[in-house]
């Protein structure tokens, strides 16, 4: 599906310039960090203003109205200093990265990582690279947010390898990992999670009604195919024409096509190889009894207080360290302990940029919460929904562009959820469509626009994986790259969620479109 050299001069202009304006927009704003500081400035604010205000808006949560809460007030900027710290240590994504990249970068240091994307290579005709990618990128949801840390890097690496332009491999990563989040052809720990709020809700119209885990799996595999159909198209046909105008000017990029692997690198990648197939079997054995300790109680493995879920960022640690180790061993690139240890620090110095960033995300963030902002405007935008009386479909697809410019502020697909799903399930039950319907119409919203916002707690390690290659990536640059695959996925998505619904094919197990009370 790559477009020949001519294309490039007949793409749509109008296209490339509306792209060109969004860059340019984009990249005046101020660096991430600051951006994320005038956010939380513009929160203190707001909260200051709309704190005296009483809004008969009531909070899904706890059924009472909704109450700004100051954090301008002397207690909350004593309780902002005091836990500055904690707030910046417990961010999520932060101990993510940081434990995720140790290994990574000691499998990364060692050769082991270059090794197995030489023998991918090899394996992959050059034609099926973007899908092959977009496919790894969707079945990395399985272990959650790592996907983020682990394939998007790699991808940059891979596309470059290939000679083609590394912020290409971040792009098409992206939109796998993170445009279609929901998508999915195995069941993830977020179809437990999501139905978890959905039944809830759905139990405030009917206390008897019980929502299936995977009802939503029939229609996020075949998601699948979208994703990686759409994606490969935007990819190869409007993003890798655009950056053929982008030089290289970062880490230097050499393209090894596919020319073999040394025997010692050859040596090493088998012994890395084995000894990861040893690990996975080693963690299956432990995990497939039905009373394992990975398993939860009841026996699940998936769900979100399942010591598997828990472990899975250590897992990843492991998983890349050890055959690291060993293939450095094997191939000659280790010598002593001291070279692993130099992995593990270079591993850090590239993220260094992200660790202040994610400072004052972390600060941001806490505040946004604490404030119930975001509660207010996604109270009243769900209620406007409702005022307007729409026919089905219509109000479905509203509910998908709600969720999507919710998802520019708040990021956590779980969070958000909680939030609307007590608001959005009731009141569509209540006009005869079903709490399963709902749910899907959500996880549409919420993946689509994740990977545009700046306030995604991943789009600054994303700015700073392409800044390692293009040094003058901003938020405007990564943006207008993104853009045109979160607009794509938004429309196509939907309309498959409508066809879906008009043919009647079922969403996933015990799943219905309807709710006849």
């Amino acid at each position: 599906m790559r477009p020949p050299p001519s294309s490039v001069a007949s793409e749509s202009r109008m296209t490339q310039r509306f792209l060109d304006v969004v860059e340019g927009v984009g990249n005046k704003l101020p660096d991430p960090a600051f951006l994320f500081l005038f956010a939380l400035f513009i929160t203190w604010g707001l909260s200051a203003c709309l704190a005296p205000v009483e809004f008969a808006e009531l909070d899904p949560r706890t059924q009472e109205p909704v109450r700004i809460v100051n954090q301008l007030s002397a207690a909350s900027q004593i309780s902002f200093l005091a836990n500055m710290v904690k707030t910046f240590i417990e961010f999520p994504p932060l101990g993510l990265v940081l434990v995720s990249m140790l290994g990574v970068g000691v499998a990364e240091h060692t050769g082991f990582i270059p090794a197995m994307l030489k023998s991918l290579l090899r394996l992959t005709p050059q034609r099926f690279l973007t899908p092959m990618l977009l496919v790894v990128g969707i079945l990395s949801h399985s272990i959650g947010d790592p996907g983020f840390v682990l394939v998007i890097p790699l991808g940059a690496v891979i596309f470059a390898a290939a000679g083609r332009h590394p912020l290409l491999g971040i792009t098409t990563a992206f939109a796998g990992v993170g445009g279609g989040f929901s998508a999915n052809f195995v069941p993830s720990g977020l179809d437990p999670l999501l139905q978890g709020f959905t039944q809830k809700a759905a139990q405030i119209i009917d206390p008897a009604i019980t929502v299936n885990p995977l009802c939503n799996w029939g229609f996020m595999s075949a998601s699948c195919l979208v994703i990686v159909g759409v994606g490969w198209f935007v990819s190869d046909c409007i993003i890798e024409p655009r950056l053929q105008r982008l030089p290289v000017d970062g880490e230097p990029v050499v393209a090894t096509g596919i020319n073999r692997l040394e025997p010692r690198e050859l040596r090493g990648l088998w012994a890395g190889l084995a000894v990861l197939m040893a690990l996975l079997i080693g963690l299956a054995w432990s995990v497939w009894p039905s009373n394992s300790a990975w398993r939860v109680e009841g026996g699940s493995l998936v769900g979100r207080d399942a010591p598997l879920m828990k472990a899975i960022v250590p897992l990843i640690f492991l998983l890349f360290l050890v055959p690291g180790v060993v293939h450095g061993y094997v191939a000659g690139t280790v010598k002593s302990h001291r070279d692993i240890v130099q992995g593990m620090t270079k591993s850090m110095t590239t993220i260094s940029y992200y660790l202040v960033m994610a400072f004052f995300a972390a600060q941001f963030t806490a505040a946004f919460t604490q404030s119930n902002v975001g509660v207010l405007l996604a109270v009243k935008g769900a209620n406007t929904l409702a005022a307007m009386n729409l026919p089905p479909q219509v109000t479905i697809l509203g509910v998908i562009l709600l969720t999507a410019a919710a998802d520019l502020l708040i990021g956590s697909a779980s969070a958000k959820w909680a939030l609307l799903s007590p608001i959005f399930v009731p009141m569509l039950m209540s006009l005869g469509i079903s709490a399963e319907l709902t749910q899907a119409a959500y996880r549409i919203g919420d993946s689509t626009s994740n990977i545009i916002t700046p306030l995604m707690p991943y789009f600054p390690l994303v700015v700073v994986y392409s800044q390692r290659y293009v040094k003058n990536t901003g938020i405007g640059t990564l943006t207008s790259l993104m853009l045109p695959y979160s607009l794509s996925f938004l429309a196509t998505w939907s309309a498959l969620l409508m066809m879906y619904w008009a043919l009647g094919i079922p969403l996933g197990l015990q799943a219905t479109y309807t709710y006849a009370g």
